[in-house]
């Protein structure tokens, strides 16, 4: 005779009434990576997350995106707005003392954006 812990029969009851039955992934291997991060990949995988990026990273992949991220602006104060609050963040990024390794970002030109903004016929 075989105990039985309390823990051990809730699964084997949950398992006789079938509640593990059509789980999503049932029959499937893990996808475990090596790493001691793992689950934080799994996680950003499973939610469609973008990786959390370092500060100057993401500061650069903002500079890179500008377009987009003004293209649903209504009017040009607006571009310069959105163009002027991201230089600024990158002039904070400048005025801290470094830490390692410095990430050069570049200002964003807001004449330029505002100029492709109107091109695409938005303002």
């Amino acid at each position: 005779m075989q105990f039985e812990n309390w823990i051990d029969r809730q699964i084997r009851e949950a398992m006789e009434r079938g509640e593990f039955d059509n789980l999503p992934g049932a029959g499937k291997p893990l996808e475990l990576d090596s790493s001691e991060d793992w689950w934080i990949k799994a996680k950003i995988k499973a939610e469609n997350l973008d990786a959390v990026l370092p500060g100057p990273l993401a500061l650069r992949r903002e500079v890179e995106g500008i377009t987009d991220a003004v293209a649903d602006c209504r009017s040009e104060a607006e571009v310069r707005e959105r163009c002027e609050a991201l230089n600024e963040r990158i002039r904070d990024y400048y005025r801290r003392p470094e830490t390692g390794r410095r990430i050069i970002v570049r200002l964003v030109d807001v004449d330029a954006v505002v100029a492709g903004w109107r091109q695409r016929g938005i303002g």
